[in-house]
Formats: structure tokens, C-alpha cells, sequence
């Protein structure tokens, strides 16, 4: 298997990870303030992080070379997952999805300058049809005008940077310490909101699901972290796309939310009525 393939696949993997964990936030978020699901997210990452490494006896890697740099990682990170979550208590998850899938475009463009990486005419058109697919699929409607649709612009931009800077940091520190410092910032950050927004789960089952929410997110976050060790952020991000088809896979089976038409490039046909689009938080 060749370095870029390798990358591919686990990027496929990663942000299928992603669309679990979110898939278990929003069934969390109809019980729970949303933001205390997300600081439960941070916290039972970190927490899954901390054991591992201490089970390994790598409690050493928690240290950086970078601080600045693994500081802003995590700060981006953070900010994404707070806009993103705000961004659905406004806006339907189909439209909030159709504006933040300019993510895969800002990070190629912003890969140029900041990586120095290559931008040719294969690849830009790529994301593009990616793009294009993607608004095809969720078909965004008015709602997408209004000051809220800067929300998951903003989360775009976010994520963009955090994976330019994920980029920067692949092959000059350790993975798991890459990891556990989006894990510290996020956790750190995000303690200042809990005495407004936490709720103590009454059910045991949704407490085992918010420890399943750090795991997911270790896992993803590693997995995204390696493919960046084997290829560059341009040939990366068309594959972010991956992410609609396991989005809209879950919210069927989980939520029976569905778009009653749509199409994936290539394989799909678009039918001309409208109805429910993917999961929305509520």
C-alpha cells in the first residue's frame, strides 16, 4: 500500500469515527445541555489519553517541544466544537453541513502558504466537485442567508487551521502528544462553562456513552493525526467529503432521518421532492 493511499484510508476511517461521535452527542444533546456534552467529550478524552499512556508508561509524552504551537491546535479545536454546536441550535444540521463542507476548499488554499504544498489543477478541482456534491446532496435552502450561516463558516476555518497546524506538527512530535494536548486545551477551556451547563446523568447507560464520546474522539483524532504522517493536506481534503455518506448513513439508521432526494458522486440519483435532510441537534 502506497503513503498516499495509506493517508486516504485513514482519513476515510477518521471522519467516519467523527460521524459516530457525533451521532451519540445529539441522542445525548435531547437530555443534556449541549455544551455539557461537549466539555463530557474533552474530559473523558483526556481522561482515555491519561490511561493509556500512564498503562504504557509514556506519561512522558504529555511533555512538548511546541507549546504554542500544540496550545493553538487545541484552542482551534475548541472554538470549532463550540461554534459547531451553537450553529445547530439555530441553523437545520443539512444547511450547517452544506456551508461548513467549504472546509476541504479553505484547507487546500490555505495549505499553499502556510505548508508550502503544491496546489494543481487535479486536485482544486476535486474539492471542488466535492464541494459541489455535497451542496447537491443536502440542497441548502434560505435559511442558509442569514448571519448564522458565518457560524459554520467560522467552524470551517477553524477546522482548516487545526489541520494545517496538525500538518506542521506530523513527524516532529509523537502523535499521542499531539493528541493529548487538543484533549488538555479543549478539556481546560471548556471547564469555565461547566458550572452553567452541566447535568448529572441520572441513567447509567448515558454515562458509559459520554465515555464512549472520548474514546471515539481518541481514536478519530489519532487516526487523522497519522494520515497527515504518510500524505499532504491538499491530496487529503477531497476525502473529508467521506464524512456526508456516514453522516447521512447514521442519522437513517439511528434518527430515520433521511434526504428523500439526493446524490453521491457518482452513484446516486437526485429525485425532486424535499423532505427531512440529515440529524439535527436539538
Amino acid at each position: 500500500m502506497t503513503p498516499a493511499l495509506r493517508g486516504t484510508l485513514l482519513v476515510v476511517i477518521a471522519v467516519g469515527v467523527f460521524a459516530v461521535m457525533d451521532t451519540i452527542a445529539k441522542y445525548l444533546a435531547r437530555s443534556y445541555p449541549v455544551s455539557g456534552v461537549v466539555w463530557a467529550r474533552y474530559a473523558a478524552n483526556l481522561l482515555v489519553l491519561l490511561v493509556f499512556l500512564w498503562a504504557r508508561g509514556q506519561l512522558g509524552l504529555v511533555r512538548t517541544a511546541r507549546p504554542g504551537l500544540q496550545f493553538m491546535r487545541g484552542l482551534l479545536l475548541a472554538v470549532a466544537s463550540l461554534l459547531y454546536f451553537t450553529s445547530l441550535t439555530v441553523l437545520p444540521l443539512a444547511e450547517a453541513a452544506a456551508i461548513g463542507f467549504v472546509m476541504p476548499l479553505f484547507l487546500a488554499l490555505l495549505a499553499v502558504p502556510m505548508l508550502g504544498e503544491r496546489m494543481d489543477g487535479a486536485r482544486l478541482a476535486a474539492v471542488l466537485a466535492g464541494l459541489a456534491g455535497a451542496l447537491v446532496i443536502v440542497r441548502p435552502g434560505a435559511t442558509v442567508f442569514t448571519p448564522y450561516a458565518l457560524l459554520p463558516i467560522g467552524i470551517a476555518l477553524c477546522n482548516a487551521l487545526y489541520q494545517i497546524l496538525t500538518r506542521k506538527v506530523a513527524g516532529l512530535e509523537h502523535p499521542l502528544t499531539s493528541l493529548v494536548w487538543g484533549a488538555i486545551v479543549g478539556a481546560v477551556l471548556l471547564s469555565f462553562a461547566l458550572p452553567f451547563a452541566w447535568v448529572t446523568p441520572t441513567d447509567p447507560s448515558h454515562w458509559a456513552l459520554l465515555g464512549v464520546i472520548g474514546a471515539l474522539a481518541s481514536v478519530g483524532h489519532f487516526t487523522l493525526i497519522r494520515a497527515y504522517d504518510y500524505a499532504n493536506a491538499t491530496a487529503l481534503a477531497p476525502f473529508f467529503y467521506t464524512q456526508l455518506v456516514w453522516v447521512m448513513l447514521l442519522g437513517w439508521l439511528v434518527f430515520g432521518d433521511f434526504p428523500d432526494g439526493w446524490l453521491t458522486l457518482p452513484l446516486f440519483s437526485v429525485s425532486h421532492s424535499r423532505g427531512h435532510h440529515a440529524a439535527r441537534f436539538s
